[in-house]
């Protein structure tokens, strides 16, 4: 007779199997291949919003070590070099309460990454959205625009995370 955990174990153990023959890889192990184990970025700064490029060179620096498992290092020793650039930010009401005032806004960046190594040079465009509420008959206020684009710029990351894997899961 079989014990219930003993039906867990012989289930867990079935997936592992399923899940390993299936030929399965994360996303970090395409990335990784159309990035390289060596990478170097750098931020082209915005005239209008310089301490926001900072966030986003923090953020692109954060994924590369922790999403690609890729090193950080100098250009002169990468095998690929990411450049971003980001847009103006743009808002746009969303939500208005029962007296027509705004109490919802949606940020939106949009991230230019050009990706070069000896072989290729490559631009992707990625975009990242964040909404969040103000007080009604508000003003948008210097923290509440710092985190919308520093949300929005995540996202747009990730987008670009999502791009780079499907192209490595293309390269056979």
């Amino acid at each position: 007779m079989i014990k219930y955990s003993q039906v867990g174990i012989l289930s867990l153990l079935a997936f592992i199997i399923g899940v390993v023959g299936c030929g399965y890889k994360p996303s970090s192990k395409y990335a990784r291949e159309v990035l390289g184990n060596r990478v170097s970025t750098s931020v082209v700064i915005s005239q209008t919003d310089p301490e926001n490029s900072v966030i986003i060179k923090d953020a692109v620096d954060k994924a590369v070590i922790e999403i690609f498992h890729s090193n950080l290092v100098e250009k002169r020793y990468a095998t690929t070099h990411l450049s971003l650039r980001m847009s103006v930010p743009s808002y746009t009401p969303v939500q208005y309460d029962t007296n027509g005032f705004i109490i919802g806004y949606r940020a939106r960046i949009t991230l230019m990454i050009t990706r070069e190594s000896k072989e290729i040079k490559k631009n992707y465009t990625a975009v990242g959205t964040y909404d969040f509420a103000i007080t009604p008959n508000s003003v948008l206020t210097e923290q509440q625009r710092f985190d919308a684009i520093k949300f929005s710029s995540f996202k747009a990351i990730s987008a670009f995370v999502a791009q780079v894997s499907a192209e490595g899961s293309q390269v056979k």
